[in-house]
């Protein structure tokens, strides 16, 4: 039996990955050992449904537990809330934003590379099958190379959860998989309920569009002989995929994703809310771990 512990649970994420251990046989060999939520009647509404302890501290779990999974809404506690199980070199699943500070991320990173800690997770919407069906044919050059493209997905800016950093990693992600996983620049303009980003690659540029509150998604990629993909609804599957990517890690699975895969979007986020207040187009600082 595999103990693993869930911390953050007022995200949707909890109760979703909580239902599919409960509702899939495929995972009896699963043991919640407890979650933690600094948001207490969230805590204890999963504990009485899910019959799981509800934890006093995000340490409760520390030298227990075979795998650990941060969901909280706040992207500043991803990293204080799994630093101390890092050490253990347990698998982790942390949810988007990995985190809101470009130095977290790489302390992180670099402490999952000393511990051998494999990571999953992020935005749920690369796992999109329209998502997936446009980085194929973007890395297949099909129907020509790429000349650029256009995503839609919603934000959310009003929020005690980071603002513009608390959703703003579903758009970013998107593009990145889509179109290439390092874009160099971007430019953003805001006007308090859109915001509308250049991102700007080598050959081509592809512009998001952030919408507050309206939660539609698209993507789109453009080559010369036409216009591919468009609008979809996100399916309800992809929480479970993203479940069974670290649930293949628990048993011995490879990370999906390089480290520095896995937190450029952190520095992108970073650059987009610097071009927001500065104006101007602003470089995207990657950082290696």
């Amino acid at each position: 039996m595999k103990k693993i512990i869930i911390l953050g649970c007022e995200n949707s994420h909890a109760k979703n990955f909580l239902s599919a251990i409960k509702e899939d046989k495929k995972y009896d060999d699963l043991e919640v050992v407890g979650v933690f939520s600094e948001d207490k009647p969230a805590m204890q509404a999963l504990s009485d449904e899910f019959g799981v302890p509800a934890l006093s501290s995000y340490k409760g779990g520390v030298g227990k537990v075979d795998g650990v999974i941060v969901t909280a809404r706040h992207g500043d506690n991803h990293y204080k809330y799994v630093k101390p199980y890092l050490e253990y070199g347990i698998p982790a699943f942390i949810d988007k934003p990995i985190t809101v500070s470009e130095t977290d991320a790489l302390s992180l990173m670099r402490e999952c590379k000393k511990y051998g800690v494999k990571v999953t997770g992020g935005s749920s919407c690369v796992h999109q099958p329209e998502v997936i069906n446009l980085k194929k044919q973007a890395d297949e050059n099909f129907e020509g190379e790429t000349l650029g493209g256009v995503v839609r997905a919603p934000i959310n800016l009003h929020n005690e959860y980071g603002g513009f950093y608390f959703y703003a990693q579903h758009l970013v992600e998107i593009v990145m998989t889509i179109f290439g996983r390092y874009p160099l620049r971007v430019k953003a303009i805001s006007n308090g309920k859109t915001i509308t980003v250049v991102f700007y690659y080598e050959k081509y540029c592809v512009t998001g569009l952030f919408t507050d509150g309206c939660y539609l998604y698209s993507a789109e990629r453009f080559t010369e002989k036409g216009n591919y993909g468009g609008a979809f609804t996100l399916d309800g599957d992809i929480h479970k995929i993203e479940f069974g990517n670290f649930y293949s890690l628990l048993n011995g699975g490879e990370q999906e994703k390089s480290y520095d895969d896995f937190i450029a979007p952190v520095f992108v986020l970073n650059a987009i809310d610097r071009s927001i207040k500065s104006g101007k187009t602003e470089t995207v600082n990657y950082e290696k771990v």
